[in-house]
């Protein structure tokens, strides 16, 4: 099993969260710590190569949690964040994409 690295404010992001949507994209993670995929995801090559986006639709609104699982030392969580809109905001792309390039990708 892989260890989960949170970069920048990604783990308090996440903290955040309520419960319920803390607990599922928990269980994502852990899912992809393990080597498999989660439920409901997409590749993020905005970001950068190997970079996904786990996603969860509650009656509260839309989670997004971006992570990384291509290295062999960890899956890194670069960014978690509630969605607003259809598209995902620049800000969130751009936020995930330099937290992307402190880890060497």
């Amino acid at each position: 099993m892989k260890p989960l690295v949170f970069i920048g404010s990604s783990q308090d992001d996440l903290r955040a969260m309520p419960a319920p949507v803390r607990h599922a994209i928990g269980m994502e993670l852990m899912r992809v710590q393990f080597g498999g995929e989660p439920a409901d995801f997409k590749p993020m090559p905005s970001v950068g190569p190997g970079a996904y986006e786990v996603r969860l639709r509650e009656a509260n609104g839309a989670w997004r949690t971006i992570y990384v699982a291509k290295f062999a030392e960890a899956v890194y969580v670069l960014h978690a964040f509630q969605k607003k809109t259809q598209k995902t905001a620049k800000a969130d792309l751009d936020l995930a994409a330099r937290r992307y390039k402190l880890i060497g990708g």
